[in-house]
């Protein structure tokens, strides 16, 4: 999947730290491009956030369809019973040489995927905009980095990450976690010799994914990949 990087202002220089704003709501003040911003907020427990609100019935907002769409804890039990289909997991071809996947009808208009990871593949950092999310692990284990933080956006390219922001977990077969909106993370398959296979389902269905390069505590925007990218 390839697409060009998004047309970005030109840049300025920051002077002083800024403050990361409430993941929701775009910063009123956003930095130019390429200008390091420092994440200097109190670090947010994505995690436990995730495990609130999977436990919840919040409804996400009606798209224009006339109904609202399925709730996290829907979109987790979806991928959770999805995996336990064991002819539909034995169905998806398996590549030695690549990531293969298979689309599925998901609950309620949401979008779902069926994916194969061969030995030592994986996503590289990336968000899925304002999706919410849930995926769970059908065969081998795969380990979820992520980042408990609520980062700007819009109007940045490099972020300089404050301590303790980083999540990692490692997920076997039958288990899954849920995620909300501009969940940033990485998804690899570790194993040296076995493919995982694993469920994901998002809703909205995704409008785009940023994709980041990472060094050290510094996260660089380096694309935006849309539906017609992947599809």
């Amino acid at each position: 999947m390839s697409a060009s990087s998004p047309s970005l202002p030109t840049s300025t220089s920051v002077s002083e730290p800024v403050t990361a704003p409430v993941i929701d709501s775009p910063p009123a003040d956003s930095a130019p491009a390429d200008s390091a911003l420092v994440v200097s907020a109190p670090v947010v427990d994505a995690d436990a956030t995730a495990r609130r609100t999977a436990g919840t019935d919040v409804v996400p907002a009606d798209r224009g369809t006339g109904a609202p769409g399925p709730t996290v804890a829907e979109l987790l039990d979806f991928v959770r019973r999805t995996a336990e289909d064991a002819a539909l997991v034995a169905s998806l071809p398996l590549d030695p040489e690549g990531r293969t996947w298979l689309r599925l009808d998901g609950p309620g208009g949401s979008e779902a995927w069926l994916i194969s990871w061969p030995p030592g593949t994986g996503t590289g950092w990336h968000d899925h905009a304002e999706s919410t999310g849930a995926f769970t692990i059908a065969a081998g284990t795969l380990r979820e980095h992520s980042l408990a933080a609520r980062l700007p956006t819009d109007g940045w390219k490099t972020l300089e990450l404050s301590e303790g922001v980083d999540r990692t977990r490692l997920l076997a077969t039958g288990q899954g976690r849920a995620f909300g909106r501009h969940h940033v993370h990485e998804v690899l398959n570790e194993s040296g010799h076995e493919h995982a296979v694993s469920v994901h389902a998002y809703y909205p269905p995704l409008p785009q994914i940023r994709r980041y390069s990472r060094s050290g505590a510094v996260l660089r925007l380096e694309q935006t990949e849309r539906p017609e990218d992947w599809q």
